[in-house]
């Protein structure tokens, strides 16, 4: 009887025959960089900043496909390019968490602090806002009141001079160029702490054995950002997490 192929083996044989390391960057990888270029040099407008504030900043990150692959294949597979942006004037943190006293750099020195609430939608959680962080000239420590008032996070006002679409947490824009990808952008809150409604993320089944034991362990350990996503035609404000 012939020895049994490993199938592992096979594809690893035929990617490594048929595809290499891109040689320069992509024209997608470009345009990625170009759109994250624009965004950084201007704002994300949100119903409780002020117009006038230089220092909100969207901080864009690249994902999905164009962020992904690292070689390049026989027959291309980028379909769009997908964006996740957050403001550096919005943390959330899980409910009952104590607000924090130091944030990384890239945050404003006036943070509005969102709480984590369950909803009764699986997957699915409030975002209650319940602290204004300001940050000490003296030691760059952030101190912090409470508001008296819970308000829900709910979308972005939109810019009336820009087209977009919307499909479920997504922006997608679409280019008169068509030799341009349209740009799945999804509007994300930034979490420094693992919050229990996503406590079941690790053990959960994972097709093909991705991400492995090793990535889940890093993203876990080290308390590595999670997102949560903002539904901009979501009239209840419920915010899904992953």
């Amino acid at each position: 009887m012939a020895d049994e192929c490993d199938v592992s083996q096979l594809v690893t044989a035929f990617l490594l025959n048929t595809c290499r390391l891109p040689p320069r960057p992509s024209i997608h990888g470009i345009q990625a960089a170009v759109v994250c270029s624009v965004l950084a040099a201007g704002r994300m407008p949100t119903d409780d900043d002020d117009d006038d504030d230089r220092e909100a900043a969207v901080i864009p990150l690249i994902t999905g496909s164009v962020a992904e692959f690292y070689i390049e294949p026989m027959l291309p597979h980028v379909g769009d390019i997908d964006l996740m942006i957050h403001s550096n004037k919005h943390l959330v943190i899980p409910r009952g968490h104590p607000p924090p006293t130091q944030l990384p750099a890239e945050f404003h020195n006036y943070v509005r602090v969102f709480e984590i609430i369950d909803s009764h939608l699986p997957g699915y959680v409030y975002l209650e806002l319940r602290y204004l962080l300001t940050q000490s000239t003296a030691d760059d420590k952030y101190n912090y009141i409470e508001y008296d008032e819970a308000m829900h996070l709910g979308h972005a006002k939109r810019d009336g001079r820009i087209s977009w679409i919307t499909h479920g947490p997504a922006v997608i824009t679409n280019y008169i160029d068509s030799s341009l990808l349209s740009v799945d952008g999804v509007r994300c809150e930034r979490c420094l702490v693992w919050p229990s409604q996503a406590s079941d993320w690790p053990t959960r089944t994972k097709n093909y054995g991705w991400p492995d034991s090793a990535t889940l362990g890093r993203v876990v350990n080290d308390k590595m950002n999670l997102w949560a996503s903002i539904c901009g035609d979501c009239h209840s404000h419920e915010q899904k997490l992953f």
